[in-house]
């Protein structure tokens, strides 16, 4: 799974390198696409049943946009913030991640709300060598949010990850006794999960747009995403998505 997330880090730096204004959310799709498969990798998202298939490699969510966002011809302005998500499998094996952008020069709120979303993302990893149980780590992120003046989604949630993309458990960033009653679950070796926190500006509440996919802020404010897929080892945490190491290679062996 490190093969297939050295892949996914490589597809991000490389849609990274194209945020700017004037550059077309289609656009940066594409060059992810061409590269996935370039690298052997099978994107994950294209094609991915719902009323309309999914019909792009990236997720990409500009400003109000949550999550689910589908590329075309939108041209990033200055001052947008934009999410790109996206994963691959390669020899059968998945990884997932998502980052948010500042595309030029964004408002000073925005750029929190940008450092809260991948600061609760660091937090999460950070605990997850620390505690025994998911609830507490979930715990302290929707603290850590709220601490911020910003909401946490709770309509989608992180997830586990191997053969398949979506798999048990699902990773809320958030904490209910029902969850705690019901569907916690341990932090241990072997596990692998998709932490992706989903933070807003303001209501926590979404709702889908006519596409059938994009969710939006139902109050027009901002959202931002970050996400890592990460295993629990012997050793503590070790985020599978994450940039090369010494003595790794971005390019794939089987």
């Amino acid at each position: 799974m490190r093969r297939t997330g050295l892949v996914v880090w490589g597809a991000h730096q490389l849609a990274a390198s194209m945020v700017r204004p004037g550059v077309t959310t289609g656009d940066i799709d594409k060059t992810v696409e061409e590269f996935f498969i370039r690298h052997g990798a099978v994107p994950l998202f294209k094609g991915v049943p719902g009323k309309v298939p999914f019909p792009a490699v990236c997720c990409i969510s500009v400003n109000d946009e949550v999550v689910h966002g589908i590329p075309g011809p939108r041209v990033l302005v200055n001052g947008d913030i934009v999410s790109i998500d996206t994963g691959c499998s390669f020899n059968g094996w998945c990884g997932d991640s998502a980052m948010t952008h500042p595309v030029g020069s964004v408002d000073p709120q925005a750029r929190k709300l940008l450092e809260c979303t991948s600061g609760v993302l660091a937090l999460a990893i950070q605990l997850m060598g620390q505690r025994s149980r998911w609830s507490d780590v979930a715990t302290e992120m929707a603290r850590y949010v709220r601490e911020h003046g910003f909401s946490v989604v709770e309509n989608f949630v992180g997830h586990g990850i191997g053969r398949k993309m979506h798999e048990d458990p699902q990773v809320p960033n958030f904490c209910t006794p029902a969850f705690r009653r019901n569907h916690d679950f341990e932090l241990v070796p072997g596990l692998v999960i998709a932490v992706e926190p989903m933070v807003n500006m303001g209501t926590k509440k979404v709702r889908v747009m006519p596409d059938h996919w994009t969710q939006c802020t139902v109050d027009g404010l901002p959202s931002a995403h970050f996400e890592h897929t990460i295993a629990i080892t012997e050793t503590g945490p070790v985020v599978l998505t994450a940039a090369p190491v010494s003595g790794e290679s971005l390019e794939p062996r089987s």
